[in-house]
């Protein structure tokens, strides 16, 4: 980050070059990526904005997710995370930040994908934390497409089931213990709007989660509960170098106005603000973080 933290230059306030060519496997995980991302762990800085909250983040062990359980716990809530069982060490990391923050952590692996995990999320949320407030819908997967014609079902049906499937099973599931003053917030893309033809199937998914995102806001309006979304543009999580794209990375965020890559931490403060009181009448919103890159 800049040395000139009183008005920092958004176009150098991280890295300006690309990344180093590199590659995983899905799910990727942080200590293999190069430089490894920063979701606030040494800059967020809270003011009691979710006190007494209780949040269910899912993919909150890394990337944007843990970027938002960090600052969520800064902020007074107590946290749940799911993820899948591969990304645990990553899940403890993050655990630790919520508890250094003084909040419960409450780490819920297994796959989204599947129904019965889904739902249980909900419960075992309320279980352990005492209730639900906040409920953050993070969970993605992409993967580079070379065709629509070599595009296999079963990874088409992957994304959908993470994508998804797992989103109206979770929110389906929370609706009847939220209460007035309940917040959902989806993680969404700037590909809902400006699809890229090999993300097809991932473009479709975030398109249709801005679709479930301004139904629900109007559903759900008249009981007090919030709906909205976070638009990201390219920012560097384990999702990058899993996504089969390591002769991407060296350009990767230099074609935004900003002329760089987005970092998880800069996307914190826009979950932080749709869950706080300070969006008290925002409901049905696409919030675009983006690097300037227009919806």
């Amino acid at each position: 980050m800049s040395d000139n933290s009183s008005n920092p230059d958004p176009t150098t306030e991280y890295r300006e070059e690309g990344f180093p060519k590199q590659n995983q496997d899905q799910p990727g995980t942080i200590d293999e990526m190069s430089p490894e991302p920063d979701h606030g762990e040494h800059s967020y800085r809270g003011s009691g904005k979710l006190e007494g909250r209780r949040a269910l983040i899912t993919g909150g062990d890394s990337g944007i997710g843990r970027a938002v359980a960090i600052a969520f716990a800064r902020e007074g809530a107590d946290v749940a995370i799911s993820y899948l069982p591969e990304e645990q060490e990553d899940a403890e990391t993050t655990r630790g930040h919520i508890e250094d923050a003084g909040r419960k952590a409450l780490l819920l692996p297994g796959d989204v994908r599947d129904e019965g995990y889904s739902t249980s999320l909900v419960t075992r949320t309320i279980e352990e934390l005492g209730g639900l407030d906040t409920l953050v819908l993070n969970a993605g997967y992409q993967e580079d497409r070379s065709s629509l014609a070599e595009l296999p079902t079963e990874e088409f049906q992957r994304v959908f089931e993470t994508n998804i499937y797992s989103m109206l099973w979770i929110a389906r599931a929370a609706l009847p213990h939220l209460e007035a003053g309940a917040t959902i917030t989806v993680t969404s893309s700037i590909q809902a709007l400006k699809p890229s033809p090999g993300l097809i199937d991932y473009a479709m998914t975030k398109a249709a989660q801005v679709a479930f995102t301004k139904a629900l806001a109007q559903e759900v309006g008249e009981r007090g509960i919030r709906v909205n979304a976070v638009a990201p543009g390219p920012i560097w999580t384990p999702l990058i170098p899993g996504t089969d794209w390591p002769d991407k990375l060296p350009k990767f965020g230099q074609d935004t106005p900003l002329g760089r890559a987005g970092q998880p931490a800069e996307l914190a403060a826009a979950y932080v603000y749709l869950a706080s009181d300070d969006a008290s009448y925002v409901s049905g919103a696409v919030l675009p973080v983006t690097g300037g890159k227009t919806l």
